[in-house]
């Protein structure tokens, strides 16, 4: 478990020592001051998660300090405690940061208490964070591999972000990634790719439903010369060229019945034979599939194995579809029109309000995908400095609709 820290600055030395003894107590790691400057420095060195703070002390009053500690340490929580308070002194020191304020003399049953509900506090702050780094981190990461980024701020997103980064660091288990269509789920599978081990081999994609049955085995496993008429040389399958990468098969739900018991053998004893052989070759492939369909239902309907399905869906993930996720189409909406605007070597438009507000409460049935479309086709349009033209693009589809934002 990771140390918490608390710092205590108070020039008494008396209540110093008596909420430190309490605090050691009960297993948190206690630093002291007598003085801001010394507190001040304590900070500079340590990382510090809670600061008990008296207001009267020598040398600079306890606000000042207060004022000081959010401004360069935001992350930190800050107790007040004081022999001589009044209202507007606890009003400031709210007004400024502080968590809690306690005047003396106190309990220490009610220094613990607060102490614990900020702790709470503290760490939510730095799961925030971490999964904040992991975002940028990814960002960054698949923005260099493949020039897409995952954009969002919504709390679907970021958890989505990281689900992708503790998965990717299990890179064996098959991964089945749900959402409608144009959701992003091909950008999710690269970015757990390029999260894992895997991230220097090779990332393959297939559209399953477009593969011809009569070449499934020999796109997906080989052949060797000669296995059939055309066979003029012997061909490599798509699971041998992923070997130590990642396959990605999207569209799973789409593939035919009679074609998804040749990947049982594959998935269960990591092997496969080209068409020709009768030797074994060994892969090691982490697989992920994608689908906008139900395949519950297609379960159901016996239009899909279950035990195929049980085979690819170790981990899930779903990608909320866009209208689900309001929060983040403004984002995306500066986003693409920035990312056009260069592409097309124009001036970088000013976003009207009412776009916004429009474009916000469409409900986007091609999701992200529509929304990049709507965007490069309004910065094509766009007269002059202002992004206007996206209004009429959402009234042609609204009128199509019969439908009204």
């Amino acid at each position: 478990m990771t140390e918490f820290k608390i710092l205590i600055i108070d020039d008494e030395k008396i209540y110093r020592d008596e909420i430190s003894e309490f605090l050691k107590s009960k297993d948190y790691v206690v630093y002291e001051a007598d003085k801001p400057s010394i507190g001040l420095d304590l900070l500079k060195k340590e990382e510090i998660d809670i600061v008990i703070l008296d207001i009267n002390l020598p040398g600079m009053d306890g606000l000042e300090v207060l004022q000081i500690i959010k401004k360069k340490y935001s992350e930190i929580e800050v107790i007040m405690i004081t022999g001589f308070g009044n209202r507007r002194t606890i009003i400031n020191a709210m007004r400024y940061g502080a968590s809690d304020f306690f005047p003396k003399p106190f309990k220490l049953i009610n220094i613990q208490t607060s102490i614990k509900r900020t702790k709470r506090f503290v760490e939510m702050k730095k799961q925030l964070h971490r999964t904040q780094q992991n975002f940028d981190l990814l960002s960054k990461e698949l923005q260099e591999k493949t020039g897409s980024q995952i954009i969002g701020v919504s709390s679907a997103i970021k958890s989505i972000i990281n689900l992708m980064s503790k998965i990717a660091k299990s890179d064996k288990t098959n991964v089945l990634i749900t959402g409608e269509s144009g959701t992003g789920k091909e950008l999710v599978a690269r970015g757990i790719h390029y999260l894992s081990r895997r991230k220097n081999k090779y990332f393959y994609d297939v559209n399953c439903s477009a593969v011809p049955e009569n070449l499934f085995e020999s796109e997906f496993f080989g052949h060797k010369k000669g296995a059939f008429t055309g066979a003029t040389e012997n061909k490599t399958g798509w699971f041998q060229i992923a070997d130590k990468g990642t396959l990605f098969l999207d569209e799973i739900g789409d593939l035919q019945l009679n074609l998804q018991t040749k990947f049982l053998r594959v998935l269960e004893q990591n092997k496969i034979r080209r068409v020709g052989s009768n030797t074994d070759l060994e892969i090691d492939v982490r697989v992920i599939t994608a689908t906008n369909r139900n395949l519950q239902k297609l379960i159901r309907e016996k239009k899909f194995r279950e035990d195929l399905f049980y085979r690819f869906s170790s981990f899930i993930i779903h990608i909320p579809p866009l209208r689900e996720r309001k929060e983040d189409i403004p984002i995306l909406l500066e986003y693409f029109a920035d990312m056009f605007a260069k592409e097309m070597k124009r001036p970088i438009p000013e976003i009207e309000r009412k776009v916004v507000h429009k474009i916000t409460n469409y409900k986007f049935p091609g999701n992200v995908r529509e929304l990049k479309n709507m965007i490069e086709q309004a910065i094509i349009l766009c007269e002059g400095n202002t992004l206007k033209s996206i209004l009429f693009r959402i009234r042609v589809v609204l009128k199509l609709q019969k439908t009204s934002i």
